[in-house]
């Protein structure tokens, strides 16, 4: 990316929202998406399981992901889906909960855009409704365009109180 004031290159700062120019020290941030993503414009050598384009990095709620310009799905990793969840809700909040995903979707195969083997199609095991694709070998996770926000905005799931062995053997 080029600096839009003065034109010399502009490299990734360590924040992962926003570029700097080394000439000028002009600072850009690429506007966000109507999906409140960061699209930085950074080509992967990956393509999109659903349609097949090159993905780009971006950043959503200075989370760094994979994402297709194309359709809207993103690729999270594992270990940073559940503080990307955290990090939006306390922006955004929790709604009403969703209506059950189409269970179509539960078939769907596709393979992993980084090591190309079939991916695990699931219900997301917390709350949302939704289904998620996850490689266990590389530690992602796709999720369509949307399914983030489903899984957001979705209450969540009452806490059961644990029963004791006692008490479950007393009711026999």
């Amino acid at each position: 990316m080029n600096c839009p004031s003065c034109g010399a290159p502009m490299r990734l700062k360590p924040d992962m929202e926003s570029y700097k120019c080394d000439y000028c020290q002009n600072v850009y941030f690429p506007e966000k998406n109507d999906d409140g993503v960061r699209v930085l414009g950074d080509p992967c050598d990956q393509d999109c399981p659903i349609c097949n384009v090159p993905l780009v990095r971006a950043v959503l709620a200075k989370c760094p992901i994979i994402y297709c310009k194309k359709c809207g799905g993103m690729m999270v990793a594992m270990e940073a889906l559940e503080g990307l969840i955290e990090e939006l809700r306390a922006v955004q909040g929790s709604g009403a909960a969703p209506a059950a995903p189409d269970k179509e979707d539960l078939q769907r195969k596709m393979n992993c855009p980084q090591c190309h083997h079939p991916m695990d199609t699931h219900f997301y095991a917390g709350p949302g409704n939704a289904v998620i694709s996850s490689c266990e070998d590389c530690c992602l996770i796709w999720m369509d365009r949307g399914v983030l926000m489903r899984i957001v905005h979705a209450p969540d799931a009452p806490q059961q109180p644990e029963s004791s062995f006692s008490d479950d053997f007393d009711s026999q």
